[in-house]
């Protein structure tokens, strides 16, 4: 069977890998509910570990929305019923799939078959395959509708997060080091009166930033900012520097933050003093940014709906 998967990143296949594995659990007309489908379902497929453990955007995990995916399809297709709620079972049409399809679904077959169950799609005497595929998006089987959204949000935000990159590699150093003050602030740090402050310029003895760690300011964290363009890596003796400052604050606990990237060497300098150094570069910079919206605005809110079970109960 092909392990189909859309995306390289993704250990978990798309939907079309997991219809006959579906089907061969429920095969010996056992009515099953939806969890334990998945389970052996996964095993079936031979899922690893990694891809069990591949979540979404909003915390499920993706092998169970793409199988609650290829559960919909059956279910459209007449292949499986459910009898009750959450539960499963083949129905004859589901066996006859499992004769006639014995090597399981490539995307371009499984697009042929389900084609006319899709929600709003066309009949199978709509005419041609040619003239279906112009009614159905190329991609509509690929991701199911809560994938796409989220894949979608994903493009946008890596854009954005290019050009925030940008702004920020050319923004003033004071501009910079109160950016990152005011990010750690978001993230929840300077206690309940959110006490932290940018300190750099003239006479900051290597120290950017400070912010409380708890409500009462009995622990601080001290920060470094570094506004460096791609490629002019932090070195192990910036970090040296670094941790030498923290110390000549009396501090255990600092991070550094960088528009760049840190070398080998530095990363491994930080595992192995007595201080908490925590290093984040570019790439975790702009995702932290993006998530606790600094430097970002929403710009439009969606919401996804689908029915209430125990409305119906």
């Amino acid at each position: 069977m092909s392990t189909l998967n859309d995306d390289p990143a993704s250990a978990v296949p798309i939907w079309p890998a997991f219809v006959i594995p579906v089907l061969r659990v429920l095969e010996d007309g056992r009515i099953l509910h939806r969890k334990d489908v998945f389970d052996a379902a996964a095993s079936i497929a031979g899922l690893t570990e990694r891809a069990r453990e591949e979540t979404l955007r909003s915390g499920g995990y993706r092998y169970e929305q793409r199988l609650g995916w290829a559960l919909s399809h059956l279910a459209k297709a007449s292949w499986i019923d459910r009898p009750s709620r959450g539960h499963y079972m083949i129905t004859d049409g589901g066996r006859d799939a499992l004769v006639q399809y014995p090597d399981g679904f490539d995307y371009a077959q499984a697009r042929e078959v389900f084609t006319p169950f899709w929600p709003n799609g066309p009949r199978k005497s709509a005419g041609s395959e040619a003239a279906r595929a112009e009614l159905v998006p190329a991609d509509i089987g690929i991701l199911d509708p809560i994938e796409q959204i989220e894949d979608g949000i994903s493009r946008i935000e890596a854009e954005v997060g290019e050009e925030l990159l940008r702004r920020l590699r050319e923004s003033h150093p004071d501009f910079f080091e109160q950016a990152v003050v005011d990010l750690l602030l978001a993230m929840g740090y300077g206690g309940a009166e959110q006490r932290g402050k940018r300190i750099g310029g003239t006479g900051d003895e290597g120290i950017d930033g400070v912010i409380d760690q708890d409500a009462l300011g009995l622990d601080r964290v001290y920060i470094q900012a570094k506004r460096y363009k791609a490629g002019n890596n932090i070195s192990r003796e910036t970090i040296q520097a670094f941790v030498g400052a923290l110390h000549g604050f009396g501090a255990t606990r600092g991070v550094f933050l960088t528009t760049s990237a840190f070398t080998p060497a530095a990363v491994s300098y930080t595992s192995n003093v007595q201080s908490r150094v925590v290093l984040i570069d570019g790439e975790r910079l702009i995702a932290l940014m993006i998530k606790y919206r600094v430097g970002v605005q929403v710009r439009n809110t969606y919401t996804a709906v689908e029915v209430d079970a125990d409305f119906f109960d």
